[in-house]
């Protein structure tokens, strides 16, 4: 039931005179959200050597096809124009070298001992350290010593291809020019030894790489500091014999290298004291320097790089601070909820449970209606079978489908109709209002039934004078296609269970329009309902908190609905409802600062109901944008077990919600795919109702079409459905 709405987002006729159709900003932006998500988690799980890593280590192969002079050679190996030359490091000149960092821990404490000891060394960094610590490489730039090679995503060269090869390269050195500025000519394979552990699979690859212009260095000298021999063993190692040059091979990441900076810190200055130079390579060969600057387009797309690898750094770490706090707050709700609707379910079914004296007054039902032909007769009919003594207000709010004509046909005693030009559902309430014969006003839409107890159940509770308006108990009556069965749980586990928790807590945020009871005189003072907000049900439950009234719930009143049954449906009247809610918190946002019992709900009812109503909803999808990841890249297991177990706590919420409502379980059987499929719309619908109160736009009501498939209950039975014949179910545009 709505004001008269206006068409939107209507496609504009081409130059053709073709219409041309537009995406519409609520899915296009979603869209963009997520494929920027996705690139940014592709991107960190490239860097992280989750996607396109290969940990595969070729066999040792025979070396019948690598020249002699290779074999017997020095650790730098220039294959470079089609040259087959090796080359050595003059006696006592040592040159230190570094692989697989830089290391946000370890590689600052190697560099700070170079540093006391004026000592230069390589570092063979990896593409992916270095994109993700770009100031470590600037630093070792800066401070003299030499950078190099060692692939990207240190895979074995010698299984990979050449595409696969000028992809390493091309990468590391993207990542090392846009930390610091440069390229290298140094370059070190991954997994390698010494020179005479070359092979016929790894001489074609040295081979390949000097073509393209590189020089290999591998080592003389193994320090062997990854398997953490002990600092004496370390230093043994890598001290060549008498006196003679060397390239010695130590890691400044890949684990505790506690043992390597302690072993340096003696090294150094033992062996400077023996006579030795410790150079960058260049140095000790007497060779012009491997570092080249690198300007213009190319510098600019490595500092792009560095720049997109940060930002994805940055904004996975959000998203996993993000999924903790949405984990910690669907945990710690789902908790609170089964204890605090627990606690009130035992508390009103206990033996002898009174809200105060019994309430036999008769009641006002207001039913406002527009173009309800389909679904007043069955509303009307529920109504007289009522056990408590009513009159039924119909406002028809200028029905254009003969909604008041049908009501005054059925010549029901008990039963008026006010017409009035159409002005929208607050209006016509507060027509109702003032028309209304008795205190006790009963709201309902005109598309609900009533069980023939709903209004005695609903009224109940005004036996305690403190209360002010009371919640029913809303359900679904067209529960038989799949979107209905997904909206029947969403009612029973996240609409019901929620109010029980709100009434315990003393917050409850919202009377449901399709059943709600309040006392007129608390309307009255408050100005009876608004039309400030899309959601004058939230809007006026959080004005009757602040005027210090108790808002409660009755499990009892139960009010069968016609649910959306199409996801156009679905979208309008969700978009409509989360709008609304955040138009409602921001009108009574001054509550949070002001005394009495306005200060009391914007202090503990407005934070609880924005936390658990816009924020938390909005984080929910990363529970399965990381499920997806961690399926795709790993751990796969591990991933899957958590998502199991999340599922698992709002089964069991479910089945208890179930259980405490007294509904068949058998409806369960479509939460898995409800949590897959029906959270991701109620996500987009979220977003898009952020963006528009960003935006600053407005958006009007929209009327659902009915179908009039929910009739009136019998004593005794659940409201069925009648056999429809139309299929017109599209939200009025």
């Amino acid at each position: 039931m709505a004001s008269r709405s206006h068409r939107r987002g209507a496609a504009r006729p081409a130059r053709d005179g073709a219409p041309r159709r537009r995406v519409p900003l609520r899915l296009l932006l979603p869209l963009l959200v997520l494929v920027a998500l996705a690139a940014m988690l592709m991107l960190r799980g490239y860097v992280h050597s989750e996607i396109l890593a290969d940990h595969r280590v070729g066999k040792p192969a025979p070396t019948d096809r690598v020249p002699k002079e290779i074999l017997e050679g020095g650790p730098v190996i220039d294959a470079r124009a089609g040259r087959t030359e090796s080359l050595g490091v003059p006696d006592h000149r040592l040159v230190l070298t570094f692989d697989d960092g830089p290391d946000p821990t370890w590689t600052p404490r190697v560099l700070d001992v170079l540093k006391k000891h004026d000592a230069h060394a390589v570092f063979f960094v990896t593409g992916t350290m270095a994109s993700r610590y770009p100031d470590l490489v600037e630093r070792m730039v800066d401070e003299g010593h030499e950078i190099g090679l060692h692939t990207f995503n240190h895979p074995d060269l010698s299984l990979q291809s050449k595409k696969r090869i000028d992809w390493e390269l091309s990468q590391n050195q993207l990542a090392i020019t846009g930390a610091a500025g440069i390229r290298t000519s140094l370059f070190r394979p991954p997994y390698s030894s010494f020179s005479a552990a070359m092979d016929n699979e790894t001489w074609p690859v040295t081979q390949y790489i000097g073509s393209r212009g590189y020089l290999t260095v591998v080592n003389n000298t193994d320090s062997e500091d990854w398997k953490r021999p002990g600092v004496d063993e370390i230093i043994r190692r890598a001290t060549p014999e008498d006196g003679e040059g060397a390239i010695v091979l130590m890691h400044d990441s890949g684990g505790d290298r506690s043992q390597t900076v302690a072993a340096l810190d003696r090294f150094l200055p033992d062996l400077k004291e023996q006579g030795y130079e410790f150079d960058n390579l260049t140095e000790a060969l007497g060779a012009p320097s491997a570092h080249s600057p690198v300007t213009g387009a190319d510098l600019w797309k490595g500092k792009a790089w560095i720049f997109l690898v940060q930002a994805s750094e940055k904004i996975t770490g959000v998203l996993v601070v993000g999924l903790a706090i949405i984990g910690t707050l669907v945990i710690a709700r789902f908790v609170l909820m089964l204890l605090l609707s627990g606690a009130h379910a035992r508390r009103v079914r206990r033996r002898g449970f009174r809200w105060g004296p019994p309430v036999t007054e008769p009641v006002t039902v207001l039913v406002p209606a527009y173009n309800e032909a389909k679904c007043i007769e069955n509303t009307v009919r529920s109504l007289m079978a009522s056990d408590h003594p009513i009159e039924i207000l119909v406002i028809d709010d200028g029905s254009t489908d003969g909604t008041a004509r049908i009501v005054e046909s059925m010549g029901l005693p008990n039963v008026r109709v006010i017409r009035q030009l159409n002005a929208g559902k607050p209006a016509a309430l507060n027509r109702g209002l003032a028309n209304a014969r008795y205190d006790i006003v009963v709201m309902m839409d005109g598309d609900t039934v009533f069980e023939p107890s709903t209004v005695r159940e609903l009224v109940q509770p005004f036996g305690d004078p403190r209360v002010g308006a009371v919640a029913g108990n809303a359900k679904v009556g067209n529960k038989d296609s799949l979107i209905g069965a997904w909206q029947h749980i969403e009612y029973v586990m996240g609409f019901n269970l929620d109010r029980r928790m709100y009434d315990v807590l003393r917050c409850m945020p919202t009377i449901p329009g399709a059943v709600g009871a309040f006392r007129r005189s608390a309307l009255e003072p408050i100005g009876g309902m608004s039309d400030d907000t899309l959601a004058e049900d939230t809007d006026v439950t959080m004005a009757l908190h602040r005027a210090g009234w108790r808002v409660v719930y009755a499990e009892n009143a139960r009010a069968w609905t016609e649910a959306p049954e199409t996801v156009q449906q679905l979208w309008s009247q969700r978009y409509r409802w989360s709008y609304g809610t955040m138009q409602a918190i921001w009108k009574h946002r001054r509550a949070v600062i002001e005394k009495g019992p306005s200060g009391r709900f914007g202090r503990v009812g407005l934070p609880f109901v924005s936390l658990f109503m816009i924020v938390a909803p909005l984080l929910a999808p990363l529970i399965d944008v990381f499920l997806l990841y961690g399926i795709v890249f790993g751990p796969t297991q591990k991933t899957i077990v958590a998502w199991l177990g999340v599922l698992a706590i709002q089964a069991v919420c479910a089945a208890y919600a179930f259980r405490l409502d007294r509904e068949r379980m058998t409806h369960l059987i479509s939460l898995p795919l409800q949590q897959i499929l029906y959270r991701q719309l109620m996500y987009v619908v979220l977003l898009q109702s952020w963006i528009t109160a960003l935006t600053g736009g407005r958006l009007r009501w929209q009327k659902l079409r009915r179908t009039g498939v929910v009739e009136a209950p019998v004593t005794g039975a659940v409201p069925g459905r009648r056999d429809r014949r139309s299929d017109d179910r599209r939200p009025v545009a």
